[in-house]
């Protein structure tokens, strides 16, 4: 088969997980009966079963919920790293326009958690794990939104049954247009820095 090229395919489930460390805003995507859904949501990865888990919420009236709960469903998972259009006038040698990326896809198996005490401490780790080691905030257990909050939340966790890494980074270029692809990237974040500005401009908000 010469798709997908062995090239850029991630070959470390480490690296993999690295990047879900790095980025956990996943989208879920779901198909039943003929029907697709996507969702975007944060999931925390712990070492659970044999290659891992996931561990997330959605709200109740998602109608991926359904999904969910239908045996039948098929489920695949995209965490997104950095990407960027990479120009040909970035390299050293003749080259067609690009676009480079890392993503990791997973395949599992979803068991629901709708026991609200559970899931309360599901959303007080997983706020642990976004604040990082230097953490600015702390989820208590009593905290009054969170209670509220739970008659609005189902929990989930996801046993990852299979995993691919899609690292297309000009692997199969020269060493120095590599390094120039990956420079390319660098400098393209501040692109997003500008977008973001754009994006939130052009967004109403309520006062």
């Amino acid at each position: 088969m010469k798709y997908p090229p062995k090239h850029h395919q991630e070959n470390s489930f480490e690296n993999a997980l690295n990047l879900i460390n790095m980025y956990p805003l996943a989208t879920v995507i779901t198909s039943c009966n003929n029907k697709v859904l996507s969702s975007h949501t944060p999931l925390v990865y712990n070492t659970q079963g044999t290659l891992g888990t996931l561990v997330g919420h959605l709200d109740k009236f998602n109608p991926q919920i359904k999904h969910f709960r239908d045996s039948k469903h098929d489920l695949e998972i995209i965490f997104h790293g950095p990407e960027a259009y990479i120009s040909p006038s970035k390299y050293s040698t003749t080259q067609l326009p690009t676009w480079n990326y890392f993503k990791v896809h997973l395949r599992g198996n979803i068991l629901l958690n709708e026991d609200s005490q559970s899931v309360k401490q599901s959303l007080i780790e997983m706020t642990s794990f976004m604040e990082g080691d230097q953490p600015k905030y702390t989820l208590e257990e009593s905290n009054p939104r969170m209670e509220a909050a739970l008659n609005y939340i189902v929990g989930f966790r996801i046993e990852i049954t299979s995993w691919e890494g899609k690292y297309k980074i000009s692997q199969d270029k020269i060493n120095k247009d590599q390094e120039r692809a990956k420079q390319a990237m660098v400098d393209s974040q501040s692109q997003v820095i500008e977008n973001i500005e754009q994006l939130y401009l052009n967004h109403q908000t309520k006062n």
